[in-house]
């Protein structure tokens, strides 16, 4: 029985390790989810999620509130009674969301090039004779050099996109901009069989955009970020392997 050396077997550990950390759908998670599908994420401070970073943006200078104790209004108050609207870090909102886009886009471009250059000789100091018996053939000395070019292009493209997302979903404020704007962040994940859903959106809003029944729809969401997609067995099946995809960004033809 053959012995492998030391050596070889360190190289093929290390290349597996290497093999298993490559891929980007992490490796080790994926296989031990076998049989029992994606597990849901803990819930979490989204202040205190890895990557998470505050929103800064152009504000106006502070305002201060004036304090009348006597008075029977307080100042800022939107509402004759008590507004139950989100308003503070913590309190919740409801986020409707309906997208329905539609693109279209057609190109056509064509493009038809023809050059051509001749040089000739007729006179240079009296050597124009000389050419014929320097070179090994006989040349005209009114067609030295001739150039052409010639070169076309077509170009046809068609771009068509359509997306339909329509969900309602709740969402938490996570800061409060000195201009009052609240930042809002909502996540929700849904499992179905061995298919995780999961959908992110984050963005600023106004309070007075608020409805009364504390809900605000998309278009009224400044800078906001929408993320839904999914994980699990259908989803891996739908997508090229790791390694077909980098073997797609690294081959130059």
């Amino acid at each position: 029985m053959t012995r492998i050396p030391t050596r070889h077997l360190v190289r093929l550990a290390v290349a597996t390790a290497i093999a298993a950390a490559v891929p980007g759908c992490n490796t080790l998670t994926r296989l031990s989810e076998v049989g029992g599908g994606p597990e849901l994420t803990k819930i979490t401070n989204p202040v205190a999620r890895q990557g998470y970073r505050p929103v800064s943006l152009p504000m106006p200078a502070p305002q201060v509130a004036e304090d009348n104790p006597n008075s029977l209004w307080r100042a800022g108050a939107r509402a004759f009674f008590k507004d139950t609207r989100a308003k503070a870090v913590g309190d919740i909102l409801t986020v409707k969301l309906k997208l329905n886009d539609k693109a279209t886009l057609d190109n056509k471009s064509e493009r038809e090039r023809d050059d051509k250059e001749d040089t000739d000789v007729t006179k240079l100091l009296g050597l124009e004779a000389e050419f014929a018996k320097r070179l090994p053939q006989a040349i005209s000395p009114s067609s030295i050099a001739s150039f052409g070019s010639k070169s076309e292009t077509k170009g046809d493209g068609s771009i068509a996109r359509s997306e339909n997302i329509e969900l309602t979903f709740a969402a938490v404020i996570t800061q409060i901009l000195p201009n009052g704007a609240l930042v809002i962040f909502g996540r929700q994940e849904i499992r179905v069989n061995y298919e995780l859903r999961e959908l992110m959106v984050t963005g600023v809003v106004r309070p007075e955009d608020i409805e009364s029944d504390n809900s605000i729809s998309h278009e009224k969401i400044a800078e906001m970020r929408v993320a839904y997609g999914g994980r699990g067995t259908l989803s891996d099946l739908q997508q090229p392997r790791w390694g077909t995809q980098v073997w797609d960004i690294i081959f130059p033809f």
